[in-house]
């Protein structure tokens, strides 16, 4: 099995975050998003994945590393395509052409979610869903009454299901989606000025294939900073078990730390209340502070913070009182200079 990673986007709800790091990379609970994503995803297929592959933007030669090194850590073959041009889910993952073959899941990378199911590849396809009290904001399906899906239903301005399309997607055959891909591109077939991967799935439907639901638990989203802190926050307490345990190089000092909570590597706390639902990332200091609910990244240093649902970026550095902030990589704000 495949998995096949759009995320050429660079966040912009998520900015100042995003202007120095694309959406996918930036960490929740100590591990880039896109990471948490591809392993969440092995662990309901039940099986090896044998290629991830990454569709981005200009995103540099650092960033591809990266992405190459979680595709091995999963022990499967990491490849990289570009989208350089914003013109569609579907036109993303024609970008992937070349990975488009057997059986793969498809996962656009700006969501988290929990699942209990197994994948079941006895259907055509595989379409994750949540059941959400606004549809009208979400692709959504309906179903007959054999729970297989019978229409896709982009944002609904009347109710026709509470089922919404999460972003993650099984097909037992790569290359039939492919080819209604290239049907829609080659005939120039747009929905809203762009060409949708749901329109190739309608198609697909159409002609007989079967789609059955993925049902998740818990669909968490990073849109934006409010969504990513509360993101933050589910994840800690989904793992506090693996979180309970800080690292050797961690000098926690005159200090209460309530979990959960996810402390790096080299962090440095002192005369401070950590907690509960706070990710510090690696060599970040912080000193004389009340914090929780955040999310706060490497290298920054923090002192007389009275901090919540907030997020701070890498290398930045805050002096100063506050309650709820979203400060970026590299930024400086001093309440405390005279």
């Amino acid at each position: 099995m495949k998995i096949i990673v759009p995320m050429a986007g660079r966040g912009s709800r998520l900015r100042p975050h995003t202007l120095t790091v694309p959406k996918p990379l930036i960490p929740i609970a100590g591990k880039p998003i896109v990471q948490r994503l591809v392993e969440d995803i092995a662990k309901v297929a039940g099986e090896k994945i044998e290629e991830v592959a990454f569709i981005i933007g200009d995103f540099g030669p650092e960033i591809e590393k990266s992405l190459i090194h979680i595709a091995e850590k999963l022990g499967a073959k990491g490849s990289i395509y570009y989208q350089n041009d914003p013109l569609g889910t579907a036109h993303a993952i024609k970008c992937a052409e070349q990975s488009m073959s057997g059986d793969v899941v498809i996962a656009f990378a700006d969501t988290l979610f929990r699942a209990d199911f197994v994948l079941d590849k006895n259907s055509d396809g595989v379409i994750w869903v949540k059941s959400v009290e606004d549809p009208s904001a979400f692709g959504v399906v309906k179903l007959d009454n054999y729970g297989f899906i019978t229409d896709f239903v982009e944002k609904p301005t009347t109710f026709v299901s509470d089922l919404a399309i999460i972003g993650i997607y099984y097909f037992n055959s790569a290359e039939k989606l492919m080819d209604e891909i290239n049907y829609i591109m080659e005939n120039d077939i747009k929905n809203g000025g762009e060409y949708q991967l749901t329109t190739a799935l309608e198609n697909l439907r159409a002609k007989g294939a079967k789609f059955t639901l993925g049902k998740v638990n818990d669909w968490m989203d990073c849109g934006n900073k409010n969504a990513t802190v509360e993101t933050n926050s589910k994840i800690l307490e989904y793992e506090k078990e693996e979180m309970s345990h800080f690292p050797a190089s961690a000098q926690i000092e005159n200090s209460l730390i309530i979990q959960p909570c996810f402390i790096g590597e080299n962090v440095k706390i002192s005369n401070s209340k950590i907690g509960p639902g706070v990710s510090l990332g690696n060599n970040t200091v912080i000193v004389n502070s009340n914090i929780e609910n955040s999310l706060i990244q490497e290298n920054t240093k923090i002192n007389h913070g009275n901090l919540s649902n907030s997020m701070i970026g890498n290398s930045a550095q805050y002096f100063g009182v506050a309650r709820e902030i979203s400060l970026g990589d590299y930024s400086v704000l001093d309440f405390l200079s005279k």
